[in-house]
């Protein structure tokens, strides 16, 4: 399977404002994510889409591969979408741009898997270990079937109790791959689906046009970077990479 892996990046972000260029001890956060997919796969397989100059400078300065998208994508996933008009391969892998410290052995597992499962969509989770996390509104937490086809991903603590207490849970990991069709499903809704509007959560869209998502278990390294306590995090895991 031939496949390119696909960074967005906007500067809208209501949390952290401008956040794909937020410095993390020396580079930015995009930089960071970009080189994590370096480890994994050759260079001229990573590119950055965004519809942001000022991105797009950044990253042509530090010789990053940059494609340029139109304003007007709801989402990561459409702006993913809008580059498979552009380059033509079987699988385009979307690594979340606020992902700094994701594990390059994550990403190879997802693109092993585009040969493994031809033409599903591919999706990767990992278990939560506090109930902090289970509690927090900035993860999608999600819930399967044995054999990993996604049921629910909800930023509500799933699954649930009557206990109301924090038992077991997964957090999803945000690498995804989408062959072509799936992509333009996707972009075939002019707008956002409802399940997908109320938990701002773009790969519902897919459960609610009726596509199946595989779900395959990763590492636990990853921070998704959505505030700025979550950036201290990140700082605290490089401390402790650096000391060993």
């Amino acid at each position: 399977m031939s496949y390119i892996i696909v960074i967005p990046a906007r500067l809208a972000s209501t949390r952290l404002p401008e956040k794909p260029l937020v410095d993390i001890d020396g580079k930015s956060l995009i930089q960071r994510t970009y080189e994590q997919c370096l480890l994994a796969v050759p260079k001229d397989k990573v590119f950055v889409a965004t519809d942001a100059d000022k991105i797009a400078d950044h990253c042509k300065a530090l010789g990053m591969n940059v494609i340029m998208t139109s304003k007007n994508c709801l989402t990561g996933t459409d702006r993913v979408a809008e580059v498979s008009n552009t380059i033509e391969a079987d699988y385009y892998i979307n690594v979340q741009g606020d992902e700094p410290l994701i594990n390059p052995e994550d990403i190879k597992l997802i693109v092993k898997a585009t040969e493994q499962y031809p033409n599903e969509i591919i999706n990767g989770y990992t278990a939560i270990d506090t109930e902090e996390d289970y509690r927090s509104l900035t993860i999608p937490k999600v819930v399967f079937k044995p054999d990993g086809e996604l049921l629910y991903m909800s930023r509500a603590p799933i699954p649930g109790n009557k206990k109301n207490i924090f038992s077991k849970s997964w957090r999803q990991v945000c690498i995804y791959a989408f062959p072509k069709k799936a992509l333009d499903a996707f972009t075939s809704v002019t707008e956002k689906t409802m399940l997908e509007e109320e938990e701002d959560i773009e790969i519902l869209r897919f459960l609610e046009l009726g596509h199946k998502v595989r779900m395959l278990a990763m590492s636990n390294e990853s921070i998704a970077v959505d505030t700025p306590e979550d950036i201290q995090k990140v700082l605290h895991r490089l401390e402790q990479i650096n000391a060993k």
